[in-house]
Formats: C-alpha cells, structure tokens, sequence
C-alpha cells in the first residue's frame, strides 16, 4: 500500500449527524478524500486505511443502497461492516421510558457496549420506528452519540441524510464541475408512498446553498420543510452566494435549470408534533 494519505485520521472521533455541524472548509476534504478514494478504487490501487476496524450498523428501517455501499466500502478500505437487526438480531436499543421487558435495551448501554467492542455505529431510523413524530429519529441517533465512545454516523433519520447530500454534491461536481452558481432544483415528486421522510431533501438543499447554487426547492403547497432548515438556507447564501427560492409551479422551477432532484416525501403538518397522531388519511388526500 503506499503512502497513507493526510486525511486518514484528520476527524478522528467526530460524529456525523448533519453537515450543519461541520464547516465548508471540513466538508471540502471529506470530499477530496472521496474523490482520491473512488479514482484509488477505480484503478485497483490498495487503499485499506482501516484495516482491523469494525463499524456496526444499526438499520431499523430497510435499506439496500445505504447498506450495500457501507458495506462495499469498509470492505474496500479493510474494514469490516458488521451488520445488527434491531428487530431480530438484538433486543431493539430504545430510549429512557420506552422499554419493553425481553424485548428492548436502553440505547445508553447498547451505545457502551459496542464501543468496547468496535469502532464507530451508524444508525438509520424514521418513519414508525421513531412513532412517526418529526426529530424523534434524531434523537434517537444523538442518544447514541451521547453515551457512544466511537463515532456515530447517521445513515438517515426523519431529518437529515448527511452521507445522500455529499454523494449528491460529489456528483454535481463529476458532472458540472463548479457548483457556485449553477441552477439545482428539488422537486417533490408522486410516489404512492405517503410516509417518505424529509431528510433527502432537507440535506440537499442545505448542501446545494453551502455551494453557492442557486436552489429552487419546488413543492405543492402543503409539502413545506422544516423553517429552521429554510432559513439555515437563506444564512448559507448570505455567506457563500448563489441562491434560494421556493416555487409552487414545477414547469416555471425547472426552466434553464443544470439539475433536477425528483423526490417524495411527507407533509410535516400530518405527523407528530404537529398532530397528536399522524393522519396518514389525510396525506393521501393531499398526495
């Protein structure tokens, strides 16, 4: 193997949440180490910089890109990705007064125990797992982080997907070259799935504007995301330009646009907190 490469090791320790908790600057390497990496790959060159380490995932919710490619990847960088049911294979890790006698374990001594045993846990929940109220997911993943001793790495919960928007950004690179001031539009989408989470595209319109893009997020009415997500967009253009607009019309949004992102996903006003219980009557009608 040749020389290991400075950004082996540079965040050591850091948990990965949402890329609003890491600097432009940061996210900058993290995505030259991933080119270096994907051209490494590409070109059989040896590159098993964890060697020896094991990352547990933790998939409350099914997944075949997420889980595959970490898979595929820790294989590819030596490491081993070792796979945990919450469901079947281990008593489901659940927060401080959900706990169900044979059936779940609180996510503090879950956390402690596989930090002694490897060396990061990734973690996706949304959807039912997380009672469908909005940032329960979340939760859950930064109770992990509270009480692990390894890195947390959030593989998607019911608000951000930090690992889909810097593979998104790193593919409009590949393809556009420079971001700054190219036309990104996220559109909402049918599906006849009413319960897709917000998360994919919260994280890419967060990391379109930390890129200078002019971003059209394009939805019908009654599909808007979560404001402080809106307005950490608006404080990403006043620092790094480009800009942010959302548009009810979809044919006026995609015009002269450099990419479309099609997506489905919830209305936050027909789940928890909003309602007491989530009314998935109601998002059918609206969808």
């Amino acid at each position: 193997m040749s020389q290991i490469p400075s950004y082996v090791g540079l965040y050591r320790g850091r948990d990965w949440i949402t890329i609003m908790e890491w600097t432009r600057e940061e996210l900058d390497q993290i995505l030259e180490a991933a080119f270096d990496l994907k051209k490494k790959f590409k070109q059989g060159i040896k590159h098993t910089y964890l060697d020896g380490k094991t990352l547990f995932l933790i998939f409350y919710n099914r997944s075949l890109r997420t889980r595959n490619s970490f898979e595929a990847g820790m294989t590819q960088l030596g490491g081993h990705a070792h796979f945990l049911d919450p469901k079947d294979a281990i008593y489901t890790p659940a927060l401080p007064g959900d706990e169900i006698a044979y059936t779940t374990e609180r996510i503090a001594d879950v956390a402690r125990v596989l930090s002694r045993y490897g060396d990061g846990i990734a973690i996706r929940i949304y959807g039912k797992h997380a009672k469908w109220t909005y940032g329960r997911g979340n939760l859950i993943v930064r109770e992990f982080a509270k009480w692990a001793n390894v890195p947390v790495i959030n593989m998607e919960c019911d608000m951000f997907h930090p690992c889909q928007a810097m593979a998104d950004i790193m593919t409009i690179k590949e393809k556009l070259g420079n971001p700054e001031g190219k036309k990104f539009v996220m559109s909402w989408a049918y599906t006849p799935s009413v319960e897709k989470p917000v998360a994919v595209p919260q994280s890419a319109v967060l990391v379109a504007t930390l890129y200078g893009m002019d971003v059209v997020l394009a939805h019908p009415r009654g599909f808007e995301l979560d404001p402080k997500i809106i307005e950490r967009c608006k404080q990403n253009v006043d620092r790094y330009g480009g800009s942010f607009e959302i548009a009810y019309d979809m044919k006026e949004a995609f015009q002269d646009a450099d990419a479309v992102y099609p997506k489905s996903w919830l209305s936050l006003e027909y789940i928890p907190p909003k309602r007491s219980q989530p009314d998935f009557e109601g998002l059918k009608q609206l969808f």
